[in-house]
Order: structure tokens, then C-alpha cells, then sequence
């Protein structure tokens, strides 16, 4: 693992958004640009690491999703510096269908070695996705302006979405690993 992967995967282990949440929208606002920035930097990062073509993929495509989340916040972010409010929120729920279907491939499974610096990066995400979630779902609960409990609602379901795919991702490879080495009981 190179020693930039290394710098993400330990500043986040800090969880600082977790210890001193912010209390100002405009706080939370630049917590959420902050993580999803990390979050870009992991994946352009893993993205460039990896070794197998459709798993570079799969980071490429996180890594282009967080940067849409960095501008879907950013735009708040001014919208909320300018007015003292939140714009309204024009955006869809995630698909899961067609990013699920690359992922959750055979021929990714084959590629990724369980014990690899591809499944390490995997499991990394999933960690990275869960906090972000928990973020996003904690100020959707205690925002009161409508378009900001939307909008982060909004994103706690798109980091979600990411979330599962991985985590599916991550379960089919420890089996293969379990299959592969006999951990099955009798």
C-alpha cells in the first residue's frame, strides 16, 4: 500500500467528524465537503493502485460519484453563504441496478484477490461509506429547514447505496476465500 493510501486510510481513523460534530450549518456543510473529498482521495488513489482493470473501474466510478457529491454540496454551501437558506434539492435517489450489476461481476470477483491490496481498499470503503452514512443521517434527523433534512437525506441514501454494493462486494469475497481454503464446516 503506497504511503498516500496509508495518509487517508489514518487521518480517518480520527473520525474527527464524529468526536467534535459541528453545530453550525455552515460547519456541518464544510464537514460534509471535507468527507466526501477524502473520500475522492481514496478512491482516485485505490483507483490508481489497483491492479486489476474492472477494479479500477469500480474506484474510478466512486471516486467521479464523490466528486458529484462535492459539487451537489458545494453549490449548498455558496446557496447557504449567499440567502441564509438551503436551495431546493434536484436530485434523484441513486440506482443501484447498472453500478451493481459491474460490481457484483464475476469477472471483478475473479480479478480481486481477497487478501489483496484490491479487497483491502474494499474494506477501507466500506468503513469510509458507513461514516459518511451516519453522518449524513444524523443531520438529516436534526436539520429543521426542509431542503437541508432533504438534502442530507439525499446523500445519506447515495452513500448508502455505495455502502451495500461494497459490503456485497466484500461478502462474496471472503466466501471465495472461506471456499477456497476449506473454512466451511463439516
Amino acid at each position: 500500500m503506497s504511503a498516500t493510501l496509508n495518509a487517508v486510510i489514518l487521518s480517518e481513523q480520527n473520525y474527527p467528524e464524529r468526536r467534535n460534530m459541528p453545530n453550525s450549518a455552515t460547519d456541518i456543510l464544510k464537514t460534509a465537503i471535507l468527507l466526501e473529498r477524502r473520500g475522492k482521495a481514496f478512491y482516485t488513489t485505490a483507483a490508481h493502485q489497483a491492479q486489476s482493470e474492472a477494479v479500477r473501474k469500480i474506484f474510478t466510478m466512486m471516486a467521479e460519484e464523490e466528486d458529484a457529491h462535492i459539487s451537489f454540496l458545494s453549490r449548498q454551501f455558496a446557496e447557504y453563504e449567499k440567502t441564509g437558506k438551503f436551495a431546493n434539492n434536484n436530485v434523484e435517489n441513486p440506482a443501484e441496478d447498472a453500478a451493481a450489476a459491474e460490481i457484483l461481476s464475476e469477472q471483478v470477483k475473479k480479478e480481486i484477490s481477497a487478501a489483496g491490496f484490491e479487497a483491502a481498499a474494499i474494506s477501507a470503503a466500506i468503513d469510509f461509506e458507513n461514516r459518511a452514512v451516519d453522518v449524513y443521517q444524523k443531520r438529516a434527523i436534526e436539520a429543521t429547514d426542509p431542503n437541508e433534512k432533504e438534502m442530507y437525506q439525499v446523500l445519506a441514501d447515495w452513500e448508502r447505496t455505495h455502502f451495500r454494493l461494497l459490503h456485497k462486494l466484500n461478502e462474496d469475497l471472503k466466501e471465495q476465500v472461506w471456499y477456497d481454503n476449506n473454512f466451511w464446516p463439516l
